[in-house]
This record gives structure tokens, C-alpha cells and sequence, in this order.
């Protein structure tokens, strides 16, 4: 099965998922289908409301994320910082851990299996939620750094079509209703979500490269897309796109 098959098998079983209650064990799955250790997904903020603690579904093992909460890592893990100023991936060999309290942190996940190599999407929602979805791997460095080129097209997609479902299922945000797209709309979506850049999508629908971010921008602002990974992931969320 090839890396787009993944993506689309991974779609089309968090599509039938209806519980909260099997999030966490779709991601056992995903994890196992892409050659990771551990997923998870955290919800940061839940928008303008009132804060709470955090929701989350994961593949973590319970004692860890027992340990996690009991020792307050929460308030100090550079992860979770990711999620108030990061835009994009984040590899965690890049995150300050010269403090002791946070080398601590890191080796304690060591302990459990979490890591030592891990990524971080973050998703900022609409509505000012801060979300994010990170993976894990114990591979060596050459071979990290090869899985996650090879992936972080799918990651992207999937990390805001997690940030979708889970918002849904958890009763963290009610559905809205979503404009009509129009057909160049749904061409653009399709083909970036088959992993086409602007310049390709131009090409293949025989318009400007400008018309092509165009369409993209209307398509974002009727899906309520904050990036167009997110407008790909939203799309295939509401069945409007396959993927």
C-alpha cells in the first residue's frame, strides 16, 4: 500500500468513529500503520470559553500520563508552549531543555518509551483553539529525519482532521454550516490534498498560479480554515473531497 493510501485509510476510519471513547484506540492503529511509537493529541485551549484542563486522546501508557499530571509537567513541558507562539512543525531536538526540571521531564518519557525523537503540529482553530498533535519515534537521527519527509504531508492533513473530529466527539464545539464550494474550489482542495504545490494545481487545472491561491483563499474562508492543510482536512472531514 502506498503513502497516500495511508492517509486515505487513516480518513476513512476516524470518519466512522462516534465516541470519544475510541479516539485513543484509532490512534493505536494510525501509529502502527506509519511506523511510529506514539500519537497524541491535546487540546491546549478550547477557544473563547473558559479555560479547563486539558483534553486529550493518546497512545501514551497510562502510568505515564498519570506521572505527567501528578508531577505538573504540564506547566513547564516546551511542547506545550508550542501551541501559544508555533505556526508550523516542530521538531523536539530544537526545544530548550537546559533546565533541570525539564531534562527531568524528557528522561522520566524516556523511561516510559516516549521518544527520544518527536515532532509537534500545532492547530490554531477558528474559533481560538490551541491544539496539538505530536508523534514519537524511537528510530536513530538519519533514519527520524527520513520518516518524517516522508510523512509530514499526511501529518499535516491529519493533524486538522483530528483537530475536527476531536472537537466534535468531546462536545467541544457544535457544528456549524459550512458555504458551498465551487468546483475549482473542490479541484484545488483535492489536488493539494493528493500533495500538488500551487504551482503544480496551475498547471493540471490550466489557470494562473494566483487564480490557484484564490480559490484557495475563498475555500478556507467558507470551510473556516485557518491554512490550507486545515481547509484539506476540513473538506474531507464533511465529505466534500476524497482523499
Amino acid at each position: 500500500m502506498d503513502d497516500r493510501s495511508y492517509l486515505s485509510l487513516t480518513l476513512g476510519e476516524l470518519q466512522t468513529l462516534s465516541e470519544p471513547g475510541e479516539l485513543s484506540g484509532a490512534l493505536h492503529a494510525v501509529r502502527t500503520r506509519y511506523g511510529l511509537s506514539h500519537m497524541t493529541f491535546l487540546v491546549v485551549r478550547r477557544g473563547a470559553g473558559p479555560s479547563a484542563a486539558p483534553y486529550y486522546c493518546s497512545t501514551y501508557p497510562e502510568e505515564w500520563i498519570a506521572t505527567y499530571f501528578a508531577n505538573d509537567y504540564l506547566a513547564i513541558d516546551p511542547v506545550i508552549d508550542i501551541a501559544r507562539w508555533g505556526l508550523l512543525p516542530v521538531d523536539w531536538s530544537t526545544l530548550d531543555q537546559r533546565a533541570s526540571r525539564v531534562r527531568r521531564l524528557f528522561d522520566e518519557a524516556r523511561a516510559y518509551g516516549i521518544g527520544p525523537n518527536g515532532l509537534t503540529v500545532p492547530i490554531r482553530g477558528a474559533n481560538g483553539e490551541r491544539c496539538l498533535f505530536s508523534v514519537t519515534s524511537d528510530w536513530s537521527g538519519s533514519d527520524w529525519l527520513a520518516l518524517c519527509a516522508a510523512n509530514l504531508h499526511d501529518l499535516h492533513i491529519l493533524s486538522h482532521y483530528l483537530h475536527e473530529k476531536v472537537l466534535t466527539l468531546s462536545g467541544l464545539r457544535r457544528p456549524v454550516l459550512v458555504r458551498e464550494l465551487s468546483r475549482r474550489e473542490r479541484q484545488c482542495l483535492q489536488l493539494l490534498a493528493s500533495g500538488k504545490i500551487y504551482k503544480q494545481i496551475a498547471v493540471i487545472l490550466g489557470i494562473s498560479e494566483s487564480a490557484v491561491h484564490l480559490y484557495m483563499r475563498s475555500a478556507r474562508r467558507k470551510l473556516g480554515a485557518t491554512t490550507s492543510y486545515h481547509a484539506v482536512a476540513k473538506a474531507s472531514y464533511l465529505e466534500l473531497v476524497d482523499v
